[in-house]
């Protein structure tokens, strides 16, 4: 049995695992343990996907066993296939620290029951989206993640969850309407939906017809992806959900808009007619992201703009159009799904130790907790593309794509990505000398909890060692460890992860590049689901 066989198991686990994790809501032990064995497997089937795509490239699983362009087809190559496995990894690291948390709080302020039956149909959407091979299917993952990211952002039910719920509810919705009215108008002008048809007819129409559906796609992608200007709504959305949450959000949703929008424009519009458009937006997400970054005193805020500003170094690859910009842009995605998951979780570790993760109440943190000082430290110089790290090597990449196409904007567009790359390393470096560095007493109101974890060399580790400081946030929780040891362990597998690109970037860069190869040249994936064609493009 071939593995591309077994593809929609990657869909069909998590949803599977949904069921019975809602069946055994009472039974909170038994309802992690199947969440954690349902991940696990669905990322051993998806390595598995990963390395036979590795070896024998685009293939095709129809589902019911109809003849594409009639029935629904998974497609999973190179590209779709590290998506999935890089995707999941970091699903399974934030479903073990958001138990970790849960068990630690008595699942009161953790993830209540209906959390991991509802993380499982996130991670069952985005499966889908990756190995969708047509335009309606893609459009039903993107439901299936956004409707369990509604019920997700709002968990706890505040009023700042709930009004950032609002927000983004309104923003998706409007955008799957966009989506779904562009799936029409492709249909209405072609008579099909599936991608590897659409890679052939699209290419049929006049041109006028083809900008009009290129432009709608793009819009609506767009705003998925959180790209400038549709990307007002993401900073005040994703920073009021549960650490948990906010990581797999900031980690995930917006790259599920980012491979939608690499997979329409290299199989369904290839060719140059918009690349000037997208290196102007890529300029400015990059810019706009990384100023509002540097003004944030919360850390969650500034993490949310730098995600923003991320994303147009993804836009840049993919704008610049050459072989070696959008084999950089692959690895570069994988990259910052895990380092930005990474810091949102290191987030998540800072507030519940400190009790804030605004910088100008923190301090000492690197003297109250050396391990959260590196595993603070080690993302963050990732995301600032410090050598030799993961985010360095694919923004070389990224600028080697840049140099080989030479054009006055092109180099406009390196210009500014050495500045946004300056930025971040500025914005990153003020949180850590005011969190970690200064002293504690010199912060703005700090949590007594700080104060006296500063005083006595760190020694603070459970809730019960600051019952005499009624004023802190955490006086009332008992005896409990201040980090469980899963929350820190699933956190620092993470960021091992992430040093992993770095170690394995030669193979990476290789298996980068020939996703990249297949993708420029569209062939493979067309005869992977239609067979041989005569004269495809």
């Amino acid at each position: 049995m071939s593995a591309v066989s077994l593809a929609p198991l990657a869909v069909a686990l998590p949803i599977l695992g949904a069921a019975v994790a809602f069946v055994l809501r009472r039974h909170k032990r038994s309802q992690r343990a199947v969440t954690i064995s349902t991940l696990t497997l669905t990322l051993l089937l998806e390595c598995w996907l990963l390395a036979g795509a590795w070896t024998n490239g685009a293939q095709a699983v129809l589902i019911g066993g109809w003849a594409p362009p009639f029935g629904i087809s998974m497609v999973v190559d190179e590209f779709s296939a590290l998506m999935l496995v890089v995707s999941t990894a970091v699903s399974l690291a934030v479903l073990l620290y958001a138990t970790a948390q849960g068990m630690a709080d008595g699942d009161d302020d953790g993830p209540i029951s209906v959390f991991h039956p509802t993380f499982l149909i996130l991670v069952a959407g985005v499966s889908n989206a990756f190995l969708a091979g047509d335009l309606f299917n893609l459009y039903v993952g993107f439901e299936i993640l956004l409707t369990a990211s509604y019920v997700l952002l709002t968990l706890g039910g505040t009023t700042a969850r709930i009004r950032a719920g609002v927000t983004y509810v309104v923003v998706s919705v409007v955008s799957s309407m966009l989506f779904l009215i562009s799936i029409g108008m492709i249909y209405g002008a072609t008579g099909t939906v599936n991608m590897a048809d659409l890679g052939v007819k699209l290419g049929q129409l006049d041109e006028g017809t083809q900008m009009v559906l290129h432009l709608m796609l793009l819009v609506a992608f767009g705003i998925k992806a959180a790209i400038f200007p549709l990307s007002f709504w993401l900073p005040d959305s994703y920073p009021t959900a549960p650490a948990p949450v906010t990581a797999v959000f900031a980690g995930l949703l917006t790259k599920v808009g980012v491979y939608a929008l690499v997979r329409t424009e290299t199989l369904l519009f290839p060719g140059d007619r918009i690349n000037s458009l997208l290196m102007v937006v890529a300029l400015m997400t990059m810019l706009v992201g990384i100023l509002g970054a540097i003004a944030q005193a919360d850390i969650k805020r500034m993490l949310s703009f730098t995600l923003t500003s991320h994303i147009g170094y993804m836009v840049f690859g993919l704008a610049l159009g050459n072989l070696a910009a959008l084999g950089a842009t692959v690895y570069y995605v994988a990259h910052h799904i895990i380092v930005q998951t990474s810091l949102f979780l290191v987030t998540g570790l800072i507030e519940r130790r400190a009790g804030t993760s605004n910088v100008d109440r923190l301090g000492s943190l690197a003297k109250l907790s050396p391990v959260l000082a590196v595993l603070f430290f080690i993302p963050a110089m990732n995301l600032a593309s410090i050598p030799p790290f993961s985010g360095f090597l694919g923004k070389l990449g990224l600028m080697q794509g840049g140099v080989e196409l030479g054009t006055p904007l092109a180099w406009v567009l390196l210009a500014g990505a050495v500045a946004t790359s300056l930025l971040t390393l500025l914005a990153v470096a003020r949180v850590w000398n005011r969190a970690f560095w200064r002293k504690a007493e010199d912060a703005e109101n700090p949590d007594p909890l700080l104060l006296v974890g500063a005083k006595d060399g760190g020694r603070v580790t459970t809730y019960s060692h600051v019952a005499n400081f009624p004023t802190s946030r955490y006086s009332d929780r008992g005896d409990t460890q201040l980090l469980p040891r899963t929350m820190v362990g699933s956190t620092a597998a993470l960021v091992a992860l992430g040093l992993a690109l770095t170690v394995f970037a030669g193979p990476l860069f290789q298996l980068s590049d020939q996703a990249a190869r297949q993708m420029m040249e569209r062939t493979p994936y067309i005869e992977a689901v239609l067979g041989p064609q005569e004269g495809t493009p």
